[in-house]
């Protein structure tokens, strides 16, 4: 990733501005950089990608500006950046949008920090491509737990005696090996299997997410697996 300023937000739209250009000024250097280094002989990986990012606050203009400045560069990637950091998702959504029609088609679209298994769905609706976010195990850690069905806080007590699986959807070991009881026993006892647990069985949903999002793109049902689980999957149970 290029070296970046992820402004605070809101911001003014000046400083928004001068940021943005900031920002391509040195996405600038990291590409002569880049290209300096591979040019020598003892440069260890010379297939490293860079992406540049694109910024501007939540002002449409100054997105769509930018995105257009740093596409002309011939990146093996672009990032959306400085979303996901406290503005209402539908704001995040209106930038994602307005954004897209400006990025290349043939190269990766990344966006960054995000997010809910919500977030990923209406993410990949609008055309992104690649997320990371540390959600799924900092959530674990806290006693939240992804299913299919929404999302539970393990803690909650009338997990206490319930013996079924976190997610009877789900083949983890958490949900082929232990009950929500024995998950709500770790943490309140404040056991750090607990949260080991629940860390591998929110990674193994997102992964599980993300395989099917892949399968009904290519069965071309993506359609429908976004009507059927948008709304649920980010709803607290």
């Amino acid at each position: 990733m290029a070296f970046d300023e992820c402004v605070e937000n809101p911001s003014t739209y000046e400083y928004a501005l001068k940021s943005a250009d900031r920002t391509y000024r040195w996405l600038k250097r990291c590409k002569a950089e880049m290209q300096k280094l591979n040019s020598l002989d003892d440069t260890i990986n010379k297939n490293q990608l860079l992406f540049g990012i694109n910024q501007g606050c939540c002002y449409e203009d100054i997105r769509i500006e930018h995105m257009k400045k740093i596409a002309q560069l011939d990146l093996d990637g672009y990032a959306i950046g400085g979303l996901a950091v406290g503005e209402p998702k539908e704001e995040m959504y209106r930038i994602i949008d307005c954004v897209e029609p400006y990025m290349p088609t043939d190269k990766i679209r990344y966006l960054m920090g995000v997010g809910t298994p919500g977030n990923i769905l209406t993410g990949v609706s609008l055309g992104v491509d690649l997320f990371d976010c540390v959600m799924p195990s900092r959530n674990a850690r806290h006693g939240q737990l992804f299913t299919w069905n929404g999302i539970i806080n393990i803690k909650n007590a009338k997990y206490k005696e319930d013996m079924s699986p976190i997610d009877g959807e789900c083949g983890c070991e958490a949900c082929r090996e232990h009950s929500k009881a024995y998950l709500h026993h770790l943490f309140k006892a404040n056991e750090m299997l607990g949260a080991r647990l629940a860390v591998i069985h929110n990674l193994n949903f997102y992964n599980t997410l993300m395989e099917r999002i892949r399968q009904s793109i290519e069965q071309d049902r993506f359609d429908e697996f976004f009507n059927k689980y948008v709304d649920i999957l980010d709803k607290r149970i």
